[in-house]
């Protein structure tokens, strides 16, 4: 079996990869509408349907699985946009609050995750993560998603922390840079393209994993694994 070698930083995307939102779909789109009427009807604003429908176009608009984009975007600048033609004085910050509580999102940790976690931990691996945050979803809300996971991490960056979005490899080159790691001695760990070419893109290596057990995609991964745990059988531990 092919072997990591030189590895000294294990760089992991979140969504997909150590965890994922019980129940929810891809694709976010199809919860916008509701989440306005939630909005809506809590903050007792009075939106007229068409103004929930022009609000509904603007979010996806600004969403990159619509209208693809690199770079990240502030969701108070997001929602500031769709929250303009309400005409309500509520802060931008409550409108967001509200939306994403309607999602109820409950956060999984996988149960490979952490073990994993803690094994390269206690090899003596640099830990990272690169995620790319959800359509005006707040940093901090984000993170407050994955806590149990943050210890692990010598540095977390986000798409709104770096500023972009993979494959832009801005996230991985600010952990390179932070990290005074290589990306020679990188290896990217994400289950889609993006995080596929984001290591390519700067030179790292990449494990893709395929935790449904999908036909093997080939996106020019180095490695494809079915959880965290099989990352352990390509080191020297």
């Amino acid at each position: 079996m092919a072997k990591l070698d030189n590895i000294k930083l294990f760089v992991f995307d979140l969504g997909g990869t150590l965890m994922e939102y019980k129940d929810m779909h891809l694709s976010w789109t199809g919860y916008y509408k509701s989440a306005f009427e939630y909005v809506n009807t809590k903050l007792g604003l009075e939106l007229s349907e068409q103004q929930i429908a022009d609000s509904i176009q603007i979010f996806c608009d600004y969403n990159p699985a619509v209208n693809p984009r690199e770079k990240e975007i502030d969701p108070e600048i997001i929602f500031g946009d769709i929250i303009r033609g309400w005409g309500t004085t509520i802060p931008v910050t409550k409108i967001i609050e509200v939306f994403f509580e309607s999602l109820k999102l409950e956060p999984v940790i996988y149960d490979d995750s952490i073990p994993t976690l803690e094994a390269l931990k206690k090899a003596g691996f640099k830990i990272a993560a690169m995620t790319d945050v959800a359509t005006g979803m707040p940093d901090l809300m984000h993170k407050n998603y994955v806590t149990p996971l943050l210890p692990y991490f010598d540095l977390y960056v986000s798409s709104l922390s770096c500023g972009y979005k993979k494959p832009n490899p801005k996230g991985l080159r600010d952990i390179s840079e932070q990290l005074g790691i290589a990306p020679d001695n990188m290896v990217m760990i994400g289950d889609t393209h993006r995080d596929v070419n984001a290591a390519k893109n700067i030179g790292c290596q990449s494990i893709l994993i395929n935790r449904k057990d999908s036909p093997a995609q080939e996106l020019g991964q180095d490695f494809t694994v079915k959880n965290t745990l099989e990352i352990l059988a390509l080191i020297q531990l």
